[in-house]
């Protein structure tokens, strides 16, 4: 169930591990189920397939939103985060997208077999109310995805933000008007986009801090620096902002208003790279409340957007004003690595943002001690001696990503770690080999971050030692969405 087969050939296609797959594919049979259940096949009634088509589309609707949710319920259910169920978010997206073709295809066959005898021109057809908003409609979010395919937020990350912000309005505002039926679904979704946007995203989870930037010795890295004291002053049942600490292997949107205009209205995901604040004698009332140390570990991505106006940014000042949005993520990768007996954080390139905060959470020795923020640590963290790090590298300046001293401190409290020779120089390590090295009888927890050739191949090493019969647990950390 954890092997990832190879990409779809042509197209190049990545597919998901067998597991999401199948989850997946069941998925699919259910709406094509209630697509086909009880059809007449014959042409007459061809807009009876049509109309449920759009039936279908509509209520899968308030599903969509609700996976695409920042804060959602399904976490509190499930445990995993958003960002782990983006996949199914894609997938339902992808199934309306051809229920919506299949709603217009026939409709446009229901014209030409009947309407067009009866007089019906097309241009009369289209331009009926209800045709012309279900056109719309249809547009709206045959573009709403074909602008975020991965090949087209790469390369256009904010015209992706934007559009996703409009088509998706106009989408939800032309079905909503579009047929009666659809009204009830429209409203829930568009409850819950507001809610997340609104309530949570910009009230709750949102804090405004001053910060730093510094460029890195490669001149295509920045470092981002803040720090806060931490509020004590949150509900239990609210969620927590940035002013409250954040766990292990969270994540942040980051907006930068002077940057430009423009960028206001941008938020941009990314990892926290600094070890989470671990707040002491939270019940004394005399104690002071800790400190947040935060720090993103930001390289410039491509000729434009974002990620490069901040490094020309950075090259020309010193410091900055910033808006976190979060923070976000689930403890599932620190609950494997702390319940198993060895413990391996395998990381590639900037994916050391997602191994740090893990490994320094395991090794801390004063880590087992936190209540008040919850870092996802137990108290067995502080046995524990067993941890390893594997950090596959493409350049030697990205050595400096991680600096010396912090990489001794982890040393120091029992952290074995491999650095690769670069594999711009030399190519790709043996990880196979490395891994079967370093895995423990008695149960070995595995984490990996990095490029998505690397994720492949840690995954399906992990899955070939289960299919031996080792007790092998694998979790994959995406470093950026």
């Amino acid at each position: 169930m954890q092997y990832q087969p190879r990409s779809i050939p042509i197209i190049n296609k990545a597919l998901p591990p067998n597991q999401v797959s199948l989850l997946v594919l069941a998925f699919l049979a259910l709406n094509i189920f209630y697509n086909l259940y009880l059809i007449p096949f014959s042409l007459p009634y061809l807009f009876v397939f049509a109309d449920r088509c759009g039936l279908i589309f509509s209520a899968n609707l308030p599903l969509l939103y609700l996976l695409a949710a920042k804060s959602q319920p399904i976490k509190f259910l499930t445990g995993y985060s958003y960002e782990c169920l983006n996949i199914f978010h894609r997938r339902v997206g992808e199934l309306l997208c051809i229920e919506a073709l299949l709603h217009f295809l026939g409709m446009m066959f229901v014209w030409y077999g009947m309407l067009r005898h009866l007089g019906f021109t097309l241009a009369h057809f289209l331009l009926n109310r209800l045709a012309g908003l279900g056109l719309g409609t249809f547009i709206a979010y045959q573009l709403l995805y074909f602008t975020s395919l991965r090949s087209f937020r790469q390369q256009c990350y904010e015209i992706f933000l934007a559009s996703h912000i409009f088509l998706q309005a106009a989408g939800l505002a032309l079905l909503f008007f579009h047929y009666h039926t659809s009204q009830p679904y429209v409203a829930i979704s568009l409850a819950i986009f507001l809610t997340d946007r609104l309530v949570f995203r910009l009230w709750l989870k949102s804090s405004s801090h001053p910060a730093t930037l510094t460029v890195l010795e490669d001149d295509e890295t920045v470092l981002l620096s803040s720090n806060w004291d931490i509020s004590k002053h949150r509900s239990t049942f609210l969620p927590k902002s940035m002013t409250h600490g954040w766990k292990p292997n969270d994540h942040i949107f980051l907006t930068i208003p002077q940057l430009s205009t423009k960028h206001t209205l941008q938020s941009h995901p990314f990892t926290i790279f600094s070890a989470a604040p671990i707040e002491h004698l939270v019940n004394e009332p005399d104690q002071q409340s800790g400190h947040a140390w935060f720090s993103l570990l930001i390289r410039a991505q491509y000729d434009s957007g974002f990620t490069r106006i901040l490094l020309d940014y950075a090259r020309m000042h010193r410091s900055t004003r910033i808006r976190l949005d979060g923070p976000y993520g689930s403890s599932n990768a620190l609950d494997i690595l702390s319940s198993s007996e060895t413990s391996i954080v395998v990381a590639g390139g900037s994916g050391i943002a997602v191994a740090y905060p893990l490994l320094w959470a395991l090794l801390h020795p004063t880590s087992s001690t936190s209540s008040d923020i919850e870092v996802g640590t137990s108290p067995s963290l502080a046995k524990r001696n067993n941890v390893k790090l594997l950090w596959i590298i493409h350049s030697a300046s990205h050595r400096t990503w991680l600096p010396e001293d912090k990489l001794k401190e982890l040393q120091t409290w029992g952290l074995e770690f491999l650095i690769t020779p670069p594999t711009g120089e030399i190519g790709r390590p043996d990880v196979n080999s490395i891994l079967n090295q370093w895995v423990s009888v008695q149960g070995t927890g595995v984490v990996v971050s990095g490029p998505d050739g690397l994720v492949r191949d840690v995954r399906n090493i992990c899955a070939a030692m289960v299919r031996r019969g080792e007790d092998v647990k694998m979790q994959v950390e995406k470093f950026g969405w």
